[in-house]
C-alpha cells in the first residue's frame, strides 16, 4: 500500500504546496485525483515516486519509505510514473530503444529483456511500431510508447500525471482504456486528471484543494453531494445530462447503467 501521513512540501519556504496530506492508496485500487490548477496534484505524483521528498512527514510503499537514499531504487522498481508529455520521458531514437533502455540499466538478460519487450508493445498495441522513430508519432501513441515502458519495468502501481490531457478524444480513450485493462489485471492505478468525465470509472476519488485533503471516497457521491463550482471544477457530462433530465432523482451507483436506461427511455 502507498501511503501519505501527515505530508507537508513546499518549494519555497512560508509557501506550502501540500499541508498535512494524509491517505492510503490499497493494493488493486483505481483511484483518481482531481483538484484545480496548481492545487498540488503534480506534486503528489512526484512525492509518491520519491522524485520529490517530503518536507514533514513521511511517504511509504509497502515498507519502504522515500525520505530514505536506500529506499529509493526500490520505489521506482515498484512505482511507475506516466507524464502529461512523452516527450518528456523520451531519451532514445526509437521504440526499441526507448523500452530497452531502462531494461538494460536494471541489468536483466538478454532473453528477459526480449520477453519483456514485446510484452509492454502489445500491452498497449504498439507492436508494428517498435523500429519507429518516437517523434514521427502521433500524441497517442507517443503516451503508449510511455506506458510500454513503464510497463516493461513490471511495477506495482502506476501513476497516470494528467496523461491524456494533451491528447485528442481518440487518443485519450486509447489511454484509458489501457488504465482500465491494466487495473482489470491487477495493476494499482493513480490517474490525477482533470476531466471529470474520466473520474466516474475510477473506484476512488481524492479532491485536493490548495495542498489539502478535502473529499475521500467515491466519484458519485462527491458529484450528488459536493457543490464543484466551489473548487473550480465541472461536472462530467453523464452526471449534467441526468440531473437536467432527473433534477430530483440521485444518481445511481452505476453511472454506465445511467446512461443505458436514459437512452432506453427516450
Amino acid at each position: 500500500m502507498l501511503t501519505f501521513d501527515q505530508v507537508d512540501f513546499y518549494y519555497k519556504k512560508g509557501q506550502p504546496v501540500i499541508q498535512q496530506l494524509r491517505f492510503t492508496i490499497q493494493p488493486g485500487e483505481f483511484v483518481a485525483i482531481v483538484g484545480a490548477n496548481g492545487c498540488g496534484k503534480s506534486t503528489i505524483a512526484k512525492l509518491m515516486d520519491g522524485l520529490l521528498l517530503p518536507k514533514a512527514g513521511n511517504v511509504t510503499y509497502k515498507h519502504l519509505n522515500t525520505s530514505k537514499q536506500t529506499d529509493i531504487d526500490s520505489i521506482h522498481e515498484h512505482i511507475g510514473v506516466v507524464f502529461q508529455n512523452p516527450e518528456d520521458q523520451f531519451i532514445t531514437t526509437t521504440v526499441m530503444d526507448e523500452i530497452v533502455f531502462g531494461l538494460e540499466n536494471i541489468r536483466l538478460p538478454k532473453e528477459e529483456i526480449h520477453s519483456r519487450l514485446h510484452h509492454a508493445l502489445q500491452a498497449v498495441q504498439m507492436e508494428e511500431y517498435i523500429d519507429s522513430m518516437p517523434h514521427e508519432l502521433s500524441g497517442g501513441q507517443k503516451q503508449r510508447v510511455a506506458i510500454a515502458a513503464i510497463l516493461a519495468m513490471r511495477p506495482q502501481l502506476i501513476i497516470f500525471d494528467e496523461a491524456t490531457s494533451m491528447l485528442d478524444p481518440q487518443g485519450r480513450e486509447q489511454v484509458l482504456a489501457i488504465m482500465h485493462e491494466l487495473h482489470r489485471q491487477g495493476m494499482t492505478i493513480v490517474h490525477i486528471t482533470h476531466h471529470m468525465d474520466e473520474v466516474l470509472s475510477a473506484d476512488r476519488m481524492l479532491l485536493i484543494d490548495q495542498g489539502r485533503l478535502k473529499f475521500d471516497g467515491n466519484p458519485l457521491v462527491f458529484f450528488e453531494t459536493v457543490s464543484v463550482e466551489d473548487y473550480q471544477l465541472e461536472l462530467p457530462f453523464a452526471v449534467r445530462l441526468y440531473k437536467m433530465l432527473h433534477p430530483s432523482t440521485q444518481l445511481l451507483a452505476d453511472w454506465k447503467e445511467m446512461l443505458r436506461l436514459q437512452w432506453s427511455t427516450n
